[in-house]
């Protein structure tokens, strides 16, 4: 990962310190056919625009573009790779609050993740964190973010 700095948060309280703030921003990741043909079978989501080279040359974007809920799973990936909770025994995707796909993901393009923390909130029973993420995916080269999301997370002790 070409330099990229984990966030390390050591207690839980400490996250709550970081409400409001730009926590942390992911390494850049491609997004290769395998990854994109992967999804649609696991998906069963075969529409050529993902799938077909031949025919997505002749389409509107002259390549394959990743599903956009592709794009979307990779908030997981990109988020553990970025940020470590040293005092957390499980962390769990609670849910998603919003969802934009504002661009697209052509085929080998790299993209990365900003976190920004909006919320944390102390759980009981069993004892952890609920967090609340903006998170922006951003294609390499490309100012406009591919993707917007509000990403709701569950951190145990």
């Amino acid at each position: 990962m070409g330099g990229l700095k984990v966030r390390v948060f050591e207690t839980l309280e400490s996250v709550l310190t970081h409400v409001g703030q730009e926590v942390a921003q992911s390494d850049w990741v491609q997004i290769s056919q395998e990854r994109i043909d992967g999804f649609a079978n696991a998906t069963e989501d075969h529409q050529w625009i993902h799938t077909d080279p031949v025919r997505a040359f002749h389409g509107p974007f002259k390549t394959t573009i990743a599903h956009g809920f592709l794009t979307l799973s990779m908030i997981p990936t990109l988020f553990d790779q970025s940020i470590e909770f040293q005092w957390r025994s499980m962390g769990i995707n609670y849910g998603l609050n919003k969802v934009r796909f504002t661009g697209t993901v052509p085929v080998d393009s790299r993209i990365r993740a900003t976190f920004t923390l909006l919320s944390a909130i102390i759980v009981e029973e069993p004892r952890g964190l609920q967090t609340t993420w903006h998170v922006e995916l951003t294609r390499e080269g490309v100012d406009k973010p591919v993707c917007v999301a509000e990403s709701v997370l569950r951190h145990y002790v």
